[in-house]
């Protein structure tokens, strides 16, 4: 994790402006941070001291269950907020969240947390946030119902490729699909054929943006 030097925080300060969010002046315990790819941003039993609002980038929620298998839970995507669970509750035990892609957040720190636990600006932001967060997961497991793996590959595929390349582990996203390994690879298969993706050595690239999204609306 870097901190972005005073000109950059400039620029994303302007770019992505976040002073109404809060009825306080924010600036004092605002810090602008870089995570690389790959690099965690909470790891799984930590105790966050500070709230993360992403504003670039995608992320992985991670949770190890009680006999050491660890699931995906979701993928994050800017903009949203990070350790807003562990600032409401005292226990603040956080779930592991790691960077998919080069990703960008504002760092509150928890300095000012009784301020933010009294904004009523702050707070009406973060229960809609809550709310859209609650619906999202509700909505996924309807699709992974309602839909044919097909358009849901398809949809997942667009939003966890990096500069038009997929490269997921199939075992990660078989559960978290909800589908067969058996199954996930003949899609695989299906879609390179198609000629929508062609597989190389780095992973999947995309070939036919354009059918990928065809199939990927049904579910949007």
């Amino acid at each position: 994790m870097h901190i972005l030097t005073a000109e950059e925080r400039s620029y994303y300060l302007d770019k992505y402006p976040i002073d109404d969010f809060f009825s306080f002046e924010i600036d004092p315990f605002l810090e602008i941070c870089k995570f690389d790819k790959g690099e965690w941003i909470f790891q799984e039993g930590s105790f966050p001291n500070t709230l993360y609002y992403m504003i670039e980038g995608k992320a992985k929620l991670y949770m190890t269950h009680k006999n050491g298998k660890v699931s995906l839970i979701d993928y994050l995507e800017a903009p949203l907020f990070m350790g807003e669970i562990e600032l409401l509750n005292e226990a603040r035990y956080t779930k592991g969240i790691q960077a998919v892609t080069e990703t960008i957040c504002f760092s509150i720190k928890q300095s000012c947390k009784e301020k933010l636990l009294t904004d009523v600006l702050f707070l009406r932001k973060l229960c809609v946030f809550l709310g859209e967060k609650a619906f999202k997961m509700t909505s996924k497991y309807t699709q992974n119902q309602a839909f044919p793996l097909e358009n849901r590959l398809a949809a997942f595929i667009q939003f966890s490729s990096d500069q038009g390349v997929y490269k997921e582990k199939h075992t990660e996203i078989c559960e978290y699909l909800g589908v067969s390994y058996r199954h996930l690879l003949y899609v695989l298969a299906q879609f390179c054929e198609e000629k929508i993706l062609e597989k190389k050595k780095d992973g999947y690239h995309i070939i036919n943006g354009e059918r990928l999204s065809e199939l990927a609306q049904e579910i949007l």
